[in-house]
């Protein structure tokens, strides 16, 4: 038997318990209460007759065992008492005298005779109620005392039969059996409803169903790599993992409205509509993937189920992947390079062209004045960056874009953390070939030779990144809505999760270890240079396009500023 069905079955069998114990109290007292309301009625009635001041002198009059019956059944009392039997409906009136004796009677037959109950009580002045068998039958029977000038003179009585008291419990009882029936359909009804009620809470599951299911729940939920966060229909968090909860960095959500949980703006925008390809976002420190999709059963909304997959290490591993690669196609360069100038510096001593051989070895070594060696990149003493900036400017010719270095840079000691530096200044610096190299969305306006400048400067074991482009500027009314997550302008299906965190996440490692990273100048007309040579708006920005500062606190060891160049005593000049 279903539970429901139990549930059902239980609830009736309460219900008619509870309804028999309760009204069969009622019934069984009902007869004594009928009988207490017809007992007080009569004596009532006793008394008001009683109260007559005609039947209290009439009564006074016929005093004794004698009595002319004959005047008394034609006599006032006699129509007294019957006049008000017939109104009251009343089984009997008597009235009698001080000695017992009928002064009247429904029977006038009996007028003259002894009653035939004691008086003795009421003539001796106390009101009595009783039940009693008398001429007319089993009565409940009123006998009041009648007065004149103070003293008793006789009593009235009055009598209602008790088949009438009957036939009032056995309307009552049936009223109450029909009320108490009423009431039991009314709890059928109630109970059919709960049930089915019950039944679509619980999708029509039974509790060992439920019981198991909710412990392979907990058993998946909690094992899975992935983070799951579910709320129904309402917003309210019903259902949260480890890994979500860990993840989306939240405490104690379950049971509060989503709104409460103070989860980011791209996050949140995820629970108010399926979204089923994954988009990227940023919490805290951490880059996630997130995706959610609607619940439903028999045709309701159960609520919302948004995944939550940690990208953080995919996306460390990217930037590096992508510095390995760039170091990679720059070796490759080079290599190639190198054997076309071996070959060339073959044939020219092979043919006795000693000056031109020894002029191409000066240009070859960064002497000659045609170098395509990344000039200043003696300035940087540290071995990470300066690979890297090799590299870059390696992938920048690729792209056709001139990568340079300021005339300010200088960079001497050992990377704490190499990671950190070069995910914020690989960032930079790929965002501003991309806005400068030909052909790209973002190239600049007109013919000018794409060019980015990166200036690297260390203060104590703080480090100052500034990189600018020839690029057409951010284009945007505030520039700091490129640090948004899903602001880009490159458009990349291979990405999962799209573009547009690289930004976001340079500031917020930037601003996990105390720095930051922020818009110098938007570029565009606001960074250019008007005819005169005077820059428009007051900023110098000799490239014309954005130009974006990092300061990154405590990320250099001056204290191991010990150089290859150093150590060979080729130092670099300041």
């Amino acid at each position: 038997m279903r539970l429901r069905t139990q549930v059902l079955l239980l609830q009736l069998a309460v219900i008619a318990i509870s309804l028999s114990v309760g009204f069969g109290l009622v019934i069984s007292g009902s007869d004594d209460r009928v009988r207490e309301e017809y007992a007080q009625r009569a004596l009532a009635i006793a008394q008001s007759v009683a109260a007559d001041s005609d039947v209290q002198s009439q009564v006074a009059s016929h005093r004794g065992a004698a009595v002319d019956h004959g005047e008394l059944v034609s006599g006032p009392l006699q129509a007294e008492a019957i006049a008000v039997q017939q109104r009251t409906g009343a089984l009997f009136v008597v009235i009698g005298n001080d000695s017992g004796v009928r002064l009247a009677h429904p029977e006038p037959d009996e007028i003259g005779r002894q009653v035939s109950t004691d008086p003795s009580n009421a003539l001796a002045g106390n009101e009595e109620v009783s039940t009693d068998r008398g001429t007319l039958g089993e009565s409940v029977r009123a006998k009041v005392p009648v007065y004149d000038d103070g003293r008793v003179v006789g009593f009235v009585s009055v009598g209602v039969s008790t088949a009438r008291l009957a036939g009032e419990t056995r309307r009552d009882t049936v009223a109450t059996v029909l009320i108490a029936l009423v009431a039991l359909a009314v709890g059928a009804v109630g109970s059919a409803l709960l049930a089915r009620r019950w039944r679509r809470l619980t999708l029509g599951l039974e509790p060992d169903e439920l019981t198991e299911l909710v412990r392979q729940q907990g058993a998946v939920l909690h094992s899975m790599a992935d983070g799951v966060l579910a709320v129904d229909s309402t917003g309210i968090v019903r259902v949260l993992n480890d890994t979500a909860r860990r993840l989306l960095d939240l405490t104690d959500p379950v049971g509060r409205n989503v709104d409460e949980l103070g989860l980011s703006p791209r996050v949140r925008s995820v629970l108010d509509q399926p979204i089923a390809e994954p988009i990227a976002a940023t919490v805290g420190d951490r880059v996630v993937l997130v995706s959610s999709h609607t619940v439903e059963a028999d045709g309701r909304d159960l609520g919302m189920v948004m995944s939550v997959i940690d990208r953080t290490d995919v996306e460390r591993l990217t930037r590096e992947v992508d510095s390995i690669r760039a170091m990679s196609t720059a070796l490759r360069a080079h290599r190639h390079e190198t054997a076309n100038r071996m070959h060339v510096l073959a044939g020219l001593l092979r043919h006795d062209h000693t000056a031109e051989a020894i002029a191409y070895l000066d240009e070859l070594s960064g002497a000659g004045p045609r170098s395509s060696r990344l000039e200043g990149l003696d300035n940087i003493g540290e071995p990470h960056l300066q690979a890297f900036l090799d590299a870059k400017a390696a992938h920048a010719r690729e792209r056709g874009v001139t990568l340079r270095l300021g005339e300010q840079t200088w960079v001497q000691g050992a990377l704490r953390d190499p990671v950190v530096v070069t995910t914020v200044l690989g960032n930079l610096v790929d965002n501003a070939i991309e806005a400068s190299a030909p052909g790209s969305a973002s190239a600049g306006r007109d013919e000018r030779q794409a060019v980015v400048e990166v200036e690297v400067l260390t203060d104590g074991d703080d480090m100052f990144i500034t990189v600018s482009d020839s690029g057409p500027g951010l284009g945007v009314d505030d520039p700091n809505v490129i640090f948004d997550e899903g602001v880009t302008t490159k458009v990349d299906p291979g990405v999962p999760g799209g573009r547009g965190v690289g930004l976001a996440l340079s500031r917020q490692v930037a601003r996990r270890i105390g720095g930051d990273i922020w818009v110098a100048d938007p570029g565009g007309r606001a960074g250019a240079l008007g005819d005169d040579g005077v820059a428009v708006g007051g900023v110098e920005n000799e490239l014309a396009g954005a130009v974006l500062v990092a300061r990154l606190p405590a990320v250099i060891n001056t204290g191991s500023a010990t150089t290859d160049d150093e150590t060979s005593g080729g130092g670099a000049d300041g």
